[in-house]
């Protein structure tokens, strides 16, 4: 009898410790998971910077590559990946890249006042990004932004508050008339002066 009586509070310490043991490993997991969604959304937004970086860059070769007397700023997207002013094929991206933050190859691009040339691209996402400060010299402007969307790319990485421009999503063809989607964050253009009677 003493052997049953001293038998059943071991089962149960056993019993409370298994339920110990499977929370400490449910905790254990969702910590994980959680780490692993941020190392992964840390990334993206790396892989964002660098993405940034080769629209930049293909912007300014845009702008290098212009022939006098014509405008410096590409009238779309497309014409980066196939410089309509040349006849023979001339790129300067080699694609529309997929947005790693969004999944889809939608940007939204900044256009000069008149919708006439991109000025800067940017993620369509409005997530906080977990990077807010220490980017690259290019970059400088991103600290301290509070949405992904905020992080626009231009092609000497400055704000795009120097130039007059208009914000709006991306057209899926060709540089089209549609709203603006962000105005609050461009600069308005310059009134013309009124005509002289």
């Amino acid at each position: 009898m003493r052997n049953g009586r001293t038998g059943r509070p071991a089962r149960g310490f056993t019993y409370i410790s298994l339920i110990i043991l499977v929370a400490i490993i449910g905790l254990v997991a969702a910590t994980t998971l959680k780490t692993g969604a941020m190392l992964q959304r840390s990334a993206a937004e790396r892989a964002l910077l660098d993405i940034g970086a080769q629209f930049s860059d293909a912007l300014q070769s845009y702008a290098n590559a212009t022939p006098a007397g014509q405008p410096a700023q590409p009238p779309s997207l497309q014409a980066l990946l196939r410089d309509p002013r040349y006849p023979g094929v001339r790129r300067h991206l080699r694609k529309i890249f997929v947005d790693p933050m969004t999944g889809k190859a939608e940007w939204g691009v900044v256009y000069l006042a008149n919708q006439v040339g991109v000025v800067a691209v940017y993620s369509l996402s409005d997530a906080k990004p977990i990077k807010i400060g220490n980017f690259p010299a290019r970059f400088q402007a991103f600290d301290g932004k509070l949405l992904i969307s905020d992080w626009k790319f231009t092609m000497t990485g400055n704000a795009v508050a120097t130039a007059p421009a208009v914000a709006a999503p991306a057209p899926p063809a060709a540089a089209s008339a549609q709203p603006a989607s962000r105005a609050d964050n461009a600069v308005p253009a310059a009134e013309a002066p009124p005509p002289v009677p």
